[in-house]
């Protein structure tokens, strides 16, 4: 998207107690979400995404109409998870406090090291030669992890490691993710609103357990899977939000995500 100024301002009421206008950041949009298609990656296990098209066309009173219904499952495409999808009696989506969907991004880059190793796991030490370059991750931002594979997308076989289906082709899944002892280390240490991933899942490829899921969702830090367009943002200085689909007792859902650079 080209450059389109955002400034909403909140007007100041006119009497003497008014509060002060508060400003929204400007610059550059730029989309984090895949589009739900016929080309949408989802889990093995899970069905793909459908749309029907229930109208399209001219009406006999003569106007144009056109409407769809659709289908996904709730963990496929750019989606978010929400806490209950791994910790139970936690946070639906529709429950999930507003404010943890908006702040401030880091991007946490590890393109180098995931090129070579499509089962590198982020580790603490990814986080601390972050901190090191960059200072420390600052409180309440939403921390993003750049893995490139985002640059896979459509390709299953490529972005997922198999373009097996079912339970077979889950047990065949290869692509980066971050390590439980990093998801535990960032829940400890550095109370973030959000993370978010550029592969399937928070948890690696492979793993069995979702030890990563467990350790952030037990804390009702939700996690934004199958994100792209990461490389588009600065390490620091952009703005994130990102608003799924409200529903009701969800565990997951689509995602709209977007980034304000500074």
């Amino acid at each position: 998207m080209r450059f389109v100024p955002l400034l909403l301002t909140l007007a100041t009421a006119a009497c003497s107690n008014s509060r002060p206008a508060v400003t929204f950041p400007t610059g550059e949009i730029v989309d984090l979400s895949h589009t739900y298609d016929s080309q949408t990656i989802y889990w093995p296990t899970a069905e793909g995404f459908q749309l029907r098209r229930d109208a399209d066309g001219v009406t006999p009173a003569g106007y144009y109409y056109a409407a769809n219904s659709f289908f996904t499952s709730e963990h496929g495409g750019t989606h978010i998870d929400a806490p209950i999808h791994f910790a139970e009696g936690h946070q639906t989506v529709d429950k999930i406090p507003l404010d943890r969907l908006i702040g401030p991004a880091v991007v946490v880059d590890v393109t180098q090291q995931s090129g070579g190793d499509a089962d590198y796991q982020v580790t603490v030490a990814d986080f601390q030669r972050f901190e090191q370059e960059h200072g420390a991750i600052p409180k309440d931002a939403i921390v993003l992890l750049r893995t490139g594979f985002s640059t896979r997308w459509p390709g299953a076989e490529r972005y997922l490691g198999t373009t097996l289906r079912g339970e077979e082709g889950a047990r065949s899944l290869h692509f980066p993710g971050l390590h439980p002892d990093a998801a535990r280390w960032i829940v400890t240490n550095r109370p973030i609103r959000a993370i978010g991933i550029d592969t399937a899942s928070i948890d690696y490829g492979p793993s069995t357990l979702f030890e990563s899921h467990r350790a952030l969702y037990e804390n009702d830090i939700p996690a934004f899977e199958n994100l792209t367009a990461l490389d588009r943002l600065p390490v620091t200085g952009a703005y994130v939000i990102a608003l799924p689909m409200k529903i009701g007792g969800g565990s997951g859902a689509p995602l709209r995500a977007v980034a304000i650079l500074p």
